[in-house]
């Protein structure tokens, strides 16, 4: 079976999908970014005096996924049930995470994705004095799971 792009009609025309016909279930999606810094920039970052810049990041990448329908013109507004989001320092900069769930009638992908994204732009504001040259990179979806194309995983 060929797929096709979901947001066309057959004129070719954007549209938002019609999920009022889908059933409502479970449904999750995690996702990660990778914040690149070079390593005195990420030392000075963990020894940072005001506090931890992950946490405001953190927050941000919340709040993001609660606000994915207003930033992205076709997704939904969803009521969603859950949202974690990690921000972690790793050897080569910050590792961000997500995992977001919702019982609805559509995916939360966007949202998770969303949230990584705003989170990691939120690490590069917070540490943009010290080193311009930060890289955000690596944005993906790692799984998905619910709904009628059933379960995702990154290879």
């Amino acid at each position: 079976m060929r797929q096709k792009l979901s947001h066309y009609d057959s004129a070719g025309r954007v549209r938002m999908v019609d999920v009022s016909g889908k059933p409502a279930t479970l449904r999750q999606a995690s996702a990660s970014a990778l914040v690149r810094m070079n390593p005195r920039t990420l030392r000075a970052v963990k020894r940072n005096p005001k506090g931890n810049p992950l946490e405001i990041a953190r927050i941000a990448g919340i709040s993001a996924a609660k606000r994915t329908a207003e930033l992205i013109p076709l997704c939904h507004p969803l009521w969603l049930s859950h949202i974690d989001v990690q921000a972690a320092f790793n050897k080569n900069g910050v590792l961000v995470s997500s995992v977001v769930s919702s019982t609805g009638s559509t995916g939360v992908e966007m949202e998770a994705l969303t949230a990584v994204a705003v989170a990691a732009l939120t690490v590069y504001d917070m540490c943009k004095a010290i080193d311009k040259g930060i890289e955000i990179t690596d944005i993906r979806l790692l799984e998905k799971s619910g709904g009628k194309s059933g379960t995702y995983r990154a290879r």
